[in-house]
């Protein structure tokens, strides 16, 4: 599970993915529903 931040808002939010690879997934924002890639916005990992 990542914490990822929204390059738009500036709203922080969480993401799990199911496979291992995030370096070509995309993310919508749940504030403002801008879409941005998941790899370049991660601020931290969290524990499961």
């Amino acid at each position: 599970m990542f914490l990822l931040q929204c390059p738009k808002c500036g709203n922080r939010m969480k993401y799990s993915s199911k496979d291992k690879i995030i370096s070509s997934k995309k993310k919508a924002c749940v504030y403002c529903g801008h879409s941005f890639s998941v790899s370049s916005h991660i601020i931290k990992q969290l524990k499961a």
